[in-house]
């Protein structure tokens, strides 16, 4: 395993080695131990899997607050995707900004999400699937989120937003500057 460093701090990129033969495939796609030997500490508490069946399919921008801040570890399986981080920790000297890549199936790349960051993953091809562990369980009372076209933010979906599928509740969404109870920043 790889793990490479993006333009924010605590997201990254993990690429996995993929061998093939006549019989298909074998990855290692987690590993704690090659993980924390490279930096990473992830103790995944739940796993999840997703399809979106349309393309421009966005599922987020989530997060949650403490006490239940969840890091992500997010996986094409089937399709490709765009996946998008968004520091939200208040005080953060990157507060506000995002990274953002593609990952596809083919690829065996992975991005983790630290905790304290919010998600969103927009689907690129029809019936993308993808999964993602996560290091806190789901808790509804705990779960905000913010509108995908937040001019603040900025985020380049890379379509047109008449042509993005988002659900009713994610369009209704805040922006980040009308947030009120925002992860903290613990500076180092």
């Amino acid at each position: 395993m790889e793990v490479r460093p993006t333009s924010l701090p605590g997201v990254v990129l993990i690429a996995s080695r993929c061998f093939e033969d006549e019989r298909g495939f074998f990855a290692e796609t987690y590993v704690t131990d090659k993980l924390r030997s490279a930096g990473v500490e992830f103790p995944c508490v739940q796993d999840n899997h997703v399809r979106s069946r349309a393309p421009y399919t966005i599922r987020g921008i989530h997060y949650q607050i403490e006490p239940f801040t969840q890091a992500k570890l997010v996986r094409v399986v089937r399709g490709s995707a765009l996946d998008v981080a968004i520091d939200v920790r208040r005080g953060s000297p990157t507060f506000g900004r995002h990274f953002a890549t593609t990952l596809t199936a083919t690829e065996w790349v992975q991005m983790l999400v630290p905790a304290g960051f919010a998600h969103a993953i927009m689907s690129l091809e029809p019936d993308t699937e993808f999964t993602y562990k996560v290091t806190a369980p789901y808790a509804p009372k705990h779960e905000r989120g913010i509108r995908f076209d937040d001019p603040d933010l900025a985020i380049p979906w890379g379509v047109p937003h008449d042509r993005i599928v988002v659900s009713p509740r994610d369009r209704e969404m805040p922006r980040l500057r009308d947030q009120t109870d925002l992860p903290s920043y613990v500076g180092s």
